[in-house]
């Protein structure tokens, strides 16, 4: 997207501050990274982290939990 770090903080609401770190070591905090991630348009990836599997079939949730 071609955003600046200063752009994505204004347009996060996150500090410039958070954000260097954040390049730098990979640490911020989850509210941090989904605004960021609101601003560069891949919240729906998040969203795939807590999806629930579809089963179709008792056995596949028992092999699941046997794993």
């Amino acid at each position: 997207m071609k955003l600046t770090q200063v752009q994505i903080a204004e347009r996060s609401g996150v500090s410039l501050g958070s954000i260097k770190r954040f390049e730098q070591t990979g640490e911020i905090s989850m509210s941090s990274l989904l605004k960021i991630a609101m601003v560069l348009g891949c919240l729906k990836d998040f969203e795939r982290l807590f999806e629930k599997p579809a089963y179709s079939s008792i056995e596949e949730i028992i092999n699941e939990k046997n794993k």
